[in-house]
C-alpha cells in the first residue's frame, strides 16, 4: 500500500491547497509591467478553442458518475481495484523522441534511469528524461528557469504558484500554444484526454487559447465542506438531515460541549461556512455592477455568526489560538466533533487514522444547506484543476504531437493497463496484487512514485478507497446528494492576470487577518468594518474598478 497512501497524501495536500485557493478566490498572475496580461475567459474564442467533452466508457465503475447542473459530475467510486483492466491505446504512442520533464515532487526523489523509469520509456515509445524538483521549494525554482529561458520541454505549473511563476506572460512565450492540436474535435485524435471535463481545459487557457495539460481534474470541485463525527452523532441520536440552518448548528454546539470533559462541538468551520449565509465566494454581480464579498451584508452575517460561536464556548481554545495543524488530531479523538475541512481529507488514510484513536471513528459530512434553512443550498465551484502541465514552445509540431501521445498514455482512466504501469510499475517487479490491491515491492517503493508521471497527464479523479468500502460508498453519497447545490462563482475559472497594486488588494491581508481573529472571538464585528473600510480606500475600490474594467466588461463572469 506505500505507492496508494504517498498517492493520497499528495491528493490530500493539492485538494487542501486548491480548496483554500477557491475559497480566497481567483488566481492571479502578476505582469513584471504593471499592465493586464492575457486572460482565459468566457469568450467565444475561448469556446471556439476548448476541446470537445468525449467521456470514457472502457472501465466501469462500481458507482457511476452522477450529473449535476452545467459542467458538474460527481466522481465515480470504485470498491475493487479492477482485475479486467483494459488496454485503451493500441500500440506505442511514442516515435523514438527524446524530451526533458520537471515535476514537483513532495516525497524521495527516486535513482535516475531506474527500472520503472526504462519501463516506462519502453512503453511510451520515448525517451523521458524526468527530473522530479522539491516541491517544498518548487516558487523558486521555476523562476530561475524562465528567466534563464530554460524550461524543459515539459513542466509541470501548479495554478496556485501562477502568480510566482507568471504563467500569463509564459503563455504564448515560452509555453506552447496547444490550440491547433487539441481544440473541438481535433481532441478526439487522443481519446484519453478528450475524457478529462470541459471545466479543467478552461483552467489551462489564456488569452483564448489552450496551453495547459489538465492533471487530476474533477467535475465536483469544492473548497470543502463541514465534516462530523459520524460514529458519536449515530450513538447520541444526532442524524445530519436534522441540520438545516445556522441556528441548528448553533443548537448543536450547546448540545455536544462539555468542556470539563475535553469535548468542543466545534473546530475552525469559517472558510467552508461563510458562504451559506448568502454571501458570495469573492464577487458578485447586482444590477450589472460587481460587488466585492466585503461590501455584503451577507458577509458581515457570517463573521457576527461566528463570532457569537466562539464567544460562546463552542470552539475547541486550541483552534481559538489559531492551532489549525492539530485539527486532525483532535477531531479524531473526539475532542472536537464537527469541523470544516477540503474533500481531500475524505480517504482511506484519514479512515485508518480514525479507527487506530477509536475503532467506531466514521467521518461524515452535513449536506449543504443556507444559514437561513429556507433559501436554496448553493456551494461554490472551485477551478475544476489547479494541477496544469505545459510544453515548451520551442518545440516542433511534430515533437508536440508525439508528446500529446504520451499524454494521451498517461490520462488513460482508473484500472486500466496503462493507468496501473504509471501509478504502480511493472507487475511481478514494482508491485504485487495482495487481495486485488496493488502493493508495492521493496523495488517498487525505491523506484516508483505515484507523484511523477500524473504531474505530466492524469485521468480524472476517481474515488476510491481499497479495503474501506464504506468510505467510497459515504463520499460518493455524499457528492450524489449534493451535486445540485453546486454553482459557478464570478470568474469561474478564469485565469487573471493583473498588476502588482492590483494583487496585494485582492489578497487583502488585513482584512483577512482581522476576520479570523474575529471568528476566534478576539475581535469583533466592528474591527472588521473598520478593516474593511480601509481596505477599500487602500486598494479595494481600485481592485473593483480594474476587475470591472478589464475582466467583466471584457470578457463577462465566466458562468
Amino acid at each position: 500500500m506505500g505507492i496508494e497512501l504517498n498517492r493520497r497524501r499528495f491528493l490530500n495536500l493539492t485538494a487542501t491547497v486548491a480548496g483554500v485557493a477557491a475559497a480566497q478566490g481567483l488566481f492571479s498572475a502578476c505582469g513584471a509591467g504593471g499592465g493586464p496580461q492575457q486572460l482565459g475567459a468566457n469568450s467565444e474564442g475561448l469556446k471556439a478553442a476548448l476541446p470537445a467533452h468525449v467521456p470514457t466508457t472502457t472501465v466501469k465503475p462500481d458507482i457511476p458518475s452522477v450529473a449535476g447542473g452545467p459542467d458538474v459530475l460527481t466522481d465515480p467510486g470504485f470498491l475493487r481495484y479492477p482485475t479486467d483492466r483494459p488496454v485503451t491505446v493500441p500500440g506505442v504512442p511514442g516515435r523514438g523522441g527524446r524530451y526533458s520533464a520537471v515535476t514537483p515532487l513532495w516525497g524521495t526523489i527516486p535513482p535516475a534511469d531506474n527500472g520503472f523509469y526504462q519501463a516506462m520509456n519502453k512503453a511510451l515509445g520515448v525517451t523521458l528524461d524526468m527530473k522530479p524538483a522539491d516541491g517544498n521549494n518548487y516558487n523558486t525554482i521555476v523562476p530561475t528557469m524562465t528567466a534563464a529561458r530554460k524550461l524543459p520541454d515539459w513542466i509541470q505549473l501548479p495554478a496556485w504558484w501562477n502568480p510566482n511563476f507568471n504563467v500569463g506572460g509564459l503563455a504564448g512565450s515560452q509555453l506552447a500554444d496547444l490550440t491547433p492540436y487539441l481544440s473541438g474535435d481535433n481532441i478526439k485524435k487522443y481519446p484519453n484526454l478528450a475524457a478529462l471535463p470541459t471545466g479543467a481545459w478552461r483552467a489551462g487557457a489564456w488569452g483564448d487559447k489552450l496551453y495547459g495539460i489538465p492533471c487530476f481534474s474533477s467535475g465536483f470541485q469544492i473548497a470543502g465542506t463541514i465534516f462530523y463525527r459520524r460514529d458519536v452523532f449515530d450513538a447520541k441520536g444526532i442524524t445530519a438531515d436534522q441540520v438545516k440552518s445556522a441556528d441548528d448548528l448553533m443548537n448543536l454546539g450547546k448540545e455536544l460541549t462539555d468542556a470539563k470533559a475535553g469535548v468542543w462541538a466545534f473546530d475552525d468551520i469559517y472558510t467552508y461556512f461563510y458562504t451559506a449565509f448568502g454571501a458570495p465566494l469573492k464577487w458578485r454581480v447586482e444590477d450589472g455592477k460587481l460587488v466585492h464579498l466585503f461590501e455584503t451584508e451577507q458577509f458581515l452575517q457570517a463573521v457576527d455568526w461566528h463570532h457569537r460561536l466562539a464567544t460562546a464556548g463552542y470552539v475547541h481554545p486550541d483552534a481559538l489560538a489559531g492551532d489549525n495543524a492539530n485539527g486532525n488530531t483532535r477531531f479524531y479523538a473526539g475532542k472536537t466533533l464537527i469541523s470544516g475541512g477540503g474533500m481531500g481529507v475524505w480517504n482511506l488514510a484519514d479512515h485508518q487514522s480514525g479507527t487506530a484513536a477509536n475503532p467506531s471513528y466514521r467521518r461524515g459530512a452535513l449536506d449543504v444547506f443556507a444559514a437561513d434553512g429556507k433559501s436554496k443550498p448553493v456551494v461554490y465551484m472551485g477551478a475544476s484543476t489547479s494541477m496544469l502541465s505545459y510544453l515548451n514552445a520551442n518545440l516542433k509540431p511534430e515533437q508536440i504531437e508525439e508528446l500529446l501521445a504520451v499524454a494521451n498514455y498517461l490520462a488513460a482512466p482508473y484500472g486500466s493497463a496503462e493507468f496501473t504501469l504509471v501509478n504502480f510499475g511493472v507487475e511481478g517487479v514494482h508491485h504485487t496484487m495482495d487481495n486485488g490491491v496493488p502493493t508495492a515491492t521493496e523495488q517498487g517503493k525505491k523506484e516508483v512514485q505515484a507523484q511523477t508521471y500524473p504531474f505530466l497527464a492524469a485521468p480524472p479523479h476517481a474515488i476510491q478507497n481499497l479495503g474501506a468500502d464504506a468510505v467510497t460508498r459515504d463520499y460518493t453519497a455524499w457528492q450524489a446528494a449534493n451535486a445540485p447545490a453546486l454553482a459557478k462563482p464570478v470568474f469561474w475559472n478564469m485565469n487573471i492576470g493583473m498588476p502588482q497594486a492590483q494583487t496585494t488588494a485582492e489578497a487583502a491581508q488585513q482584512v483577512t487577518d482581522t476576520v479570523k481573529d474575529c471568528y476566534h472571538g478576539k475581535k469583533k464585528v466592528a474591527d472588521v468594518q473598520a478593516a474593511v473600510a480601509s481596505w477599500k480606500s487602500g486598494g479595494g475600490d481600485r481592485l473593483k474598478q480594474w476587475m470591472t474594467e478589464n475582466v467583466l466588461n471584457k470578457y463577462g463572469t465566466g458562468q
